[in-house]
């Protein structure tokens, strides 16, 4: 038999979804996302001088998710 995993042992004892892992798959499926990076990314900041910006799309789903759980 082949050992479990830390990630699989604690998967495995997990119960039931948390309200932010709900909220996140609700999240995924109502929001256009293609849509919404299509319009941001011409306006977001690109790597040069200094430090380099977070991905756009990170960003966005912070942002959003931010605003929805406060």
């Amino acid at each position: 038999m082949d050992q479990m995993r830390f990630g699989d042992a604690e998967y495995a004892a997990k119960k039931k979804t948390t309200r932010r892992e709900v909220f996140l798959a609700e999240m995924d499926k109502v929001v256009p996302w293609d849509s919404l990076l299509k319009m941001i990314v011409p306006f977001y900041p690109v790597a040069g001088r200094g430090r380099r910006p977070y991905p756009v799309q990170t960003m966005l789903r912070v942002r959003l998710s931010r605003t929805g759980s406060a």
